[in-house]
């Protein structure tokens, strides 16, 4: 069987499946060889159960040969971000304190994979509390990315991203409130979906197990996956009500509206003062812009939405530091509070802006959220001109690794420094209205690593998000394989 297998995509491997192409088990077993192999290295994958996944594949086969079909995913080996409830095993968020926190049952997210036929190989490694673009802890250690070792997977979706671009698993599925799935999809050239705000329930991806806490805001759960027809695939499975919540409404996402990317009418919006990026990745946006407008798409390089852009980032980061301001205890909390007595008050940094919305009353918060809500309405009158608008998702390619403390990190775009959360503004413009936004690869750097951007479109348009990353990619490439991989596996 060619270890080669393990870099095709969930949606082909389902249907070797089916064809009895292979079994559920020499798949699974060749996605276990595949880990012992690479994984040593790159420590993607942290917490680990072969045996438990070769005889859930087994009954996989099993179920087949009796003319029984599991679910659209049946006998699918996969592996999931760390921080969602699986039963029997750890979810600790990467904090030490949690290492013993073992799940009594399956959290809701990987119910609904099982319910459709897949099973789990393990679970991928993270940042502590899930609050960095790197992914390293005291429990499971550091992941490097599986183009180049010395250099960040991406986070806080890290381990998902590497795992996926080793081929250590089939799919996969991350959680994001900023750019915690697409960052780690470019950083190692695969793709990944941030879905529309609520469509996919929060339900098991806790600490907690079963708090029955509502989903917190600005949080999605989504896919990553190494072709657009997977992300589909996966979102078709995660997404809909909970139990409960079917009682009262069910999900019912439009198809995708694009047939093609002829007469497609994009935005590209390369690069910004804000948030300047690397001339490499500007340069890669306008290339796509080329290639669309060769293909027949109606491209703007300058349109905008109406609305000021610093504005529009200082509500996402107010909003985003007081979700996670929620999880934090009321020390550090009085801390962040002295911090902005000490501000000046015209800073408006984005760390002051963080650090106000830790101390923020609930009245602010729903100041905010009507600003959120002007700023959707704007995303609404842009929409109705363009279909989609495509950025950059990240300042520079994944960099390299960087353990110092948070505040000395500094992000080096072409030699200048810039704040190291600076990425912040590329993912705040689909998280801050809400919005879906789907990132693909388009290629490598001169360095040989991936890069790639993000397509974002109106709210519950997941489905075209999608599908012009799935048409973009038949343009620019799509996934391939680490090179160094490659080469160590043919020379072996």
């Amino acid at each position: 069987m060619s270890d080669h297998l393990v870099y095709r995509s969930a949606t082909e491997l389902a249907q070797m499946i089916r064809r009895k192409e292979v079994s559920s088990v020499e798949l699974t077993q060749l996605f276990i060889d595949q880990i012992e192999r690479e994984d040593g290295e790159i420590n993607a994958v942290a917490v680990k159960r072969f045996e438990e996944a070769l005889s859930e594949a087994g009954l996989a086969d099993a179920a087949l040969g009796r003319g029984d079909e599991l679910g659209v995913m049946h006998g699918l080996p996969l592996t999931i971000k760390e921080s969602y409830m699986m039963q029997g095993t750890p979810t600790t968020w990467g904090l030490e304190s949690e290492k013993d926190n073992i799940a009594k049952n399956d959290g809701l997210i990987v119910g609904r994979f099982k319910a459709a036929g897949a099973h789990f190989l393990g679970k991928t490694n993270v940042p502590v509390d899930l609050g960095d673009t790197q992914s390293y802890n005291p429990v499971y250690g550091t992941t490097n990315n599986p183009y180049d070792l010395g250099r960040s997977p991406g986070g806080s979706s890290g381990g998902s991203g590497a795992a996926m671009a080793a081929g250590f698993s089939a799919l996969e599925a991350g959680s994001d409130i900023g750019g915690s799935v697409r960052i780690p999809a470019i950083f190692c050239g695969v793709f990944g979906h941030k879905p529309t705000w609520g469509i996919v329930p929060l339900a098991g991806h806790e600490l907690i197990e079963d708090l029955g806490i509502p989903d917190p805001d600005v949080t999605v759960c989504g896919p990553l996956a190494r072709s657009a027809e997977d992300l589909k695939l996966a979102l078709d499975v995660m997404a809909g009500p909970t139990e409960r919540e079917a009682l009262g409404w069910k999900l019912d996402l439009v198809p995708s509206d694009v047939k093609s990317l002829k007469g497609l009418r994009v935005a590209i919006w390369p690069n910004d003062e804000l948030s300047p990026v690397c001339e490499e990745i500007e340069q890669n946006a306008m290339q796509v812009g080329e290639v669309l407008e060769r293909c027949g798409a109606k491209v703007s390089y300058t349109a905008r939405p109406d609305f000021d852009a610093m504005k529009a980032h200082l509500v996402f980061t107010s909003l985003v530091g007081a979700t996670m301001a929620s999880g934090q205890p009321a020390s550090q909390i009085e801390k962040a509070r002295q911090r902005v007595d000490e501000l000046a008050p015209e800073d408006s940094s984005t760390g002051a802006a963080s650090l106000r919305a830790m101390v923020m009353s609930h009245r602010d918060w729903i100041r905010h959220d009507f600003r959120r809500a002007k700023l959707g309405r704007s995303w609404d009158v842009f929409f109705k001109e363009w279909d989609v608008l495509i950025c950059p998702q990240y300042n520079v390619p994944a960099f390299p690794h960087d353990h110092r403390p948070m505040k000395e990190r500094v992000c080096l775009v072409d030699g200048k420094e810039q704040p190291y959360n600076s990425y912040g503004f590329w993912a705040g413009i689909a998280n801050g209205a809400n919005l879906p936004s789907a990132t693909f690869p388009t290629g490598f750097s001169a360095d040989g690593l991936p890069l790639g951007l993000q397509a974002t479109c109106p709210t519950y348009r997941d489905n075209r998000a999608i599908e012009i990353a799935r048409l973009i990619s038949l343009e620019v490439g799509g996934y391939s394989p680490p090179e160094r991989i490659l080469k160590a596996q043919a020379a072996s």
